[in-house]
């Protein structure tokens, strides 16, 4: 309770009290004995010896409290926490945090500090009216490391019991007002003290005494007057089969714990199994299954997995398509331990042929030997049609942009969609067109004008492919061929030449076959030229520079049947070919130019 030093406090008219009672003395020095291995004396003498409280209380307060004001104030005060602290003590347990907090108070006030958060074997609780016996045997106790809590009379023994936990009771059995059976027995019907081990002291030698010790369920037996090595030791037997009981006791509950999580786990792991979209199985090394779950019954078309397994004895044979489909899976899981991803055509029930992926693991025992396989299953078969559609789409569309573009410059494209221009230093330009088409043309109807040139530039592309050269486009009737790109080609000029030849000689015959005038027009040119690719949904490979601006008009300013080409042209290839000079043309941008007509080879 609070108390003030003030003097408004101290009732002054009365001569002050400055001694405890005997019977208050009394008390207090049972208390103090009852908690002395939990509380450190603090008080000093003028030689800084300490002082023992137990010797002489009101020494003690004395050296605490000198002036005899403030002296007679805690004496009083102590007398009032004393009667409390008895009136706690034989209440219910409800009272225990204030009985802790009474007792603390008493403790300051007599100068002692609390130890807190020491060490211990185990801690004991005696029980004993006899406060010679109860100091003995704590003393011995605590030697020994253990902590020693006393009790004078059940009901404080109860109580601290219950507070305090102790691994050990130590009981007498002659106890003024609650003897140590009913002790005990009250200990034993409560759930947080009935584990407690309860070792009997007595006098008592007759057999009915120790018998009924043990009925109401004390665990040993001590006859009085005892040898403190006898208590020791027999304490120390108890406190070890203590110990051995928690260790089972928490084992035991580790158990049962771990048996509800496998429990828990092993019905998540049922209900995965049978919920699961993908197929599972355990499967023999013979072949047949031991276990499947209803996703993989599904998947071979049967009702229930027990139709399937009763119905496939041979996976190799029953379900795979390819022969030794199984026998080279299990050859790769010898060696491998697992197959991850191995896809394969299987017969469903109906007769009709899926496609599988399956994950197989090998399971041996702890000498390496076989058990089973296990693993999952899933179809694959729409996946399948779906990858061999794109396939052929992805087939088709690079015919197509290599229909219309370079091999070279299709496969860049595909790889990295960015504007490619590239320059090429030795390239050898033809263009050329049919003489008179317009007229020609008028002739005969659009849809054979249409098979006319289509038949022409088929023969012109073959004899391009021939020769490795790169046919760049058709405008109307003129045809755009080149050498040296998209790859470099040392004899570009030469190949150019006899596309040049070729194409005459292909006109000459298609002439002859239809009777009517055909004849083309040929212009050639070579050098340096920029090549790339124009457009973003329409692709178109094209060339630029002076080479094909030349061509273009040698071309255009040429005579029907006759190949006119540069001066270029001519000082590469006139020791193999066969030129004639034909005169000075004045060309737009570029200005006058020597040309010359190639007619053949050199024989």
């Amino acid at each position: 309770m609070p108390y003030s030093d003030s003097p408004s406090d101290l009732n002054l008219s009365h001569p002050p009290n400055l001694h405890l009672s005997p019977a208050i003395v009394y008390y207090l020095r049972k208390l103090l004995h009852q908690n002395l291995d939990r509380l450190e004396p603090i008080i000093t003498q003028a030689s800084g010896d300490i002082v023992d409280p137990l010797s002489d209380l009101n020494l003690v307060i004395e050296q605490l409290w000198r002036d005899p004001t403030v002296l007679n104030a805690k004496v009083k005060h102590l007398e009032h926490l004393s009667l409390l602290h008895q009136t706690l003590s034989s209440a219910t347990t409800r009272h225990a945090q204030q009985l802790r907090q009474v007792e603390r108070e008493i403790f300051q006030l007599l100068g002692f500090r609390q130890i807190e958060n020491q060490h211990y074997r185990a801690t004991i609780l005696l029980i004993d009216d006899l406060e010679t016996e109860l100091l003995l045997l704590s003393t011995a106790l605590k030697k020994h490391a253990y902590r020693v809590l006393t009790a004078m009379d059940g009901q404080r023994a109860i109580a601290i019991a219950l507070q305090e936990q102790p691994d050990l009771i130590a009981l007498d059995i002659k106890i003024p007002g609650m003897n140590g059976y009913d002790i005990c027995t009250q200990l034993k019907q409560n759930p947080k003290t009935q584990d407690i081990p309860v070792l009997f002291m007595s006098g008592i030698y007759d057999a009915q005494g120790k018998v009924r010790a043990f009925e109401v369920g004390g665990v040993d037996f001590i006859s009085k007057p005892f040898h403190v090595e006898e208590v020791l030791a027999r304490v120390n037997h108890q406190l070890n089969l203590r110990e051995l009981q928690k260790r089972l006791e928490d084992q035991n509950v580790r158990v049962q714990q771990e048996l509800q999580e496998r429990r828990k786990l092993e019905e998540r792991y049922r209900h995965m199994i049978e919920h699961s979209i993908d197929g599972i199985f355990q499967t023999a090394p013979d072949g047949h299954f031991l276990t499947v779950n209803p996703a993989l019954a599904e998947i071979y078309g049967y009702d229930s997995p027990e139709e399937l397994m009763v119905s496939i004895t041979d996976i190799g044979t029953q379900l795979y398509i390819q022969s030794g489909r199984r026998e080279g899976i299990k050859t790769y899981l010898q060696q491998h331990g697992q197959v991850l991803g191995a896809e394969s055509r299987v017969r469903r029930k109906d007769g009709r042929k899926i496609w599988i992926s399956e994950n197989i693991r090998s399971v041996k025992d702890s000498r390496g030997q076989l058990l089973y396989y296990e693993g999952t299953v899933r179809d694959i078969t729409e996946r399948r049609r779906l990858e061999s559609t794109i396939y052929h789409q992805r087939k088709q569309t690079e015919r197509i942009l290599q229909s219309i573009l370079p091999k070279s410059i299709a496969e860049r494209l595909k790889h990295s969609p960015q504007t490619i221009a590239d320059s090429f230093d030795e390239v050898s330009v033809l263009f050329a067109d049919i003489d008179n088409f317009t007229a020609f043309s008028s002739r005969i109807p659009p849809t054979e004008q249409v098979k006319l040139l289509n038949q022409l530039f088929t023969e012109f592309d073959r004899l391009s492919e021939q020769l490795k050269l790169e046919k760049i486009k058709t405008i109307r009737d003129v045809y755009f061929v080149a050498a040296g790109v998209p790859e470099p080609k040392a004899d570009h000029a030469e190949a150019i030449a006899e596309m040049a030849l070729g194409m005459q000689s292909i006109a000459a015959a298609l002439q002859e076959r239809l009777g009517e005038p055909l004849q083309i027009r040929v212009g050639i040119s070579s050098g340096p030229v920029v090549a790339g690719v124009l457009g973003k949904t329409k692709f178109t490979y094209d060339l630029w520079g002076d080479p094909v601006n030349l061509a273009s008009r040698m071309q255009s300013n040429g005579l029907p049947g006759r190949i006119q080409v540069t001066p270029e042209i001519y000082a590469r290839l006139h020791d193999r070919y066969c030129f004639e000079p034909r005169e000075v043309m004045q060309i737009q941008g570029v200005g006058e130019v020597m040309t010359y007509w190639l007619t053949g080879r050199i024989a």
